[in-house]
């Protein structure tokens, strides 16, 4: 439990941090900042699907460091975890159940065929989410001032994704009473 609240805390917290980090020393030590964050997330993590999430944004932010540097790589670690997150969203539109279809499950393990169908639909709108998202925050990192690049993905990305995630509660809260 532990973990969670530190990989949460941290996760949640990261764009302000390497904003101040960035702005008050060197950006070579925040890589540590941000091993920390992927060894909490990867020991909070419960399923593989977070594990590969976690794998696929420290390769990518290694190779960024190495080919465009550490402030580069710090601010792209948003852009690779929305990149990571549509990749396993969306190779489970090829697989026998959709990421959104195995969560739905844990609450109604018998799930109907419309809503297996909602689920899928759930899990696209979900991709097309983490590409847009994924592109502003890479604008905001290459083109952005800091200032600029903070205030995205330290505050507006979340309020998109909690509008994202109250939407959908709203709409199948409305599809289970029809």
């Amino acid at each position: 439990m532990i973990f969670k609240v530190g990989a949460l805390v941290l996760t949640l917290g990261y764009p302000f941090i390497v904003y101040w980090g960035l702005q008050s020393f060197n950006a070579a030590l925040l890589l540590p900042l941000l091993a920390i964050v992927l060894v909490l997330r990867w020991v909070a993590g419960e399923q593989n699907t977070d594990r590969k999430v976690i794998l696929a944004s420290a390769v990518g932010v290694v190779l960024i460091v190495i080919i465009w540097g550490i402030q580069q790589g710090l601010k792209f670690y948003p852009v690779l975890v929305n990149f990571s997150m549509l990749v396993v969203f969306g190779s489970s539109l090829y697989a026998r159940q959709t990421v959104i279809e195995k969560l739905a499950r844990l609450k109604e393990p018998d799930l109907p065929p419309r809503a297996i169908a909602y689920t899928r639909n759930v899990t696209r709108v979900w991709c097309a989410f983490f590409i847009l998202n994924g592109t502003v925050s890479a604008m905001t990192a290459i083109w952005g001032s800091e200032q600029i690049w903070v205030l995205y993905n330290g505050f507006i990305a979340y309020l998109l994704i909690g509008l994202l995630m109250m939407t959908e509660w709203i709409v199948r809260q409305r599809l289970k009473r029809n």
